[in-house]
């Protein structure tokens, strides 16, 4: 299975070590991974101008890097959307990215997706669960699953094996 992981993460902490343990888990159970950092690229929200509909013949009317991830909405089996919390929600870079896939209507091969948190306190991962179950169903895609690390379960080896071992069982 060929997966995508989208790091929303700005930063190289919490959110890449459990992208990294995903990577991980999956590769040694024979998929293919590919990380995209989207939490460091220049992605604005879709505008809602149909041009992509239009004359854009699914296509974005924006030149950003949106064209970097593009790839991946068409060729990927999974997508696996990665973020920390910010204010309750995943980031904005995260969002942005998720939202531009409008220009082609959905994921081309994606039926699948899974979700990994990361936060500095418990409790806080509702705002971002739901609109990534919306989103993945309205999309079409069977949650895998979700995962979440909090406080001090960040980068400990028992939820980097916890995450190894779920990527391994896809």
């Amino acid at each position: 299975m060929k997966i995508a992981i989208f790091n929303g993460s700005p930063k190289k902490g919490n959110t890449a070590a459990m992208v990294a343990a995903f990577k991980e888990g999956a590769e040694a159970a024979g998929h293919e991974v590919e990380v995209y950092h989207v939490g460091r690229m220049k992605i604005g929200g879709c505008l809602g101008c149909e041009y992509c509909h239009t004359k854009g013949q699914g296509t974005c009317i924006q030149k950003d890097d949106i064209e970097q991830i593009m790839p991946a909405y068409k060729e990927a089996d999974m997508i696996v959307y990665a973020s920390p919390i910010y204010y309750f929600a995943m980031t904005a870079q995260l969002y942005a990215a998720a939202q531009r896939v409008y220009a082609i209507g959905k994921p081309v091969k994606a039926t699948k997706s899974a979700l990994l948190l990361s936060s500095g306190s418990p409790g806080v991962y509702d705002g971002a669960i739901a609109t990534y179950k919306i989103m993945s169903g309205y999309l079409g895609m069977e949650d895998m699953g979700i995962i979440t690390a909090a406080g001090e379960e960040n980068g400990s080896e028992a939820k980097l094996t916890e995450i190894r071992e779920f990527a391994g069982r896809l």
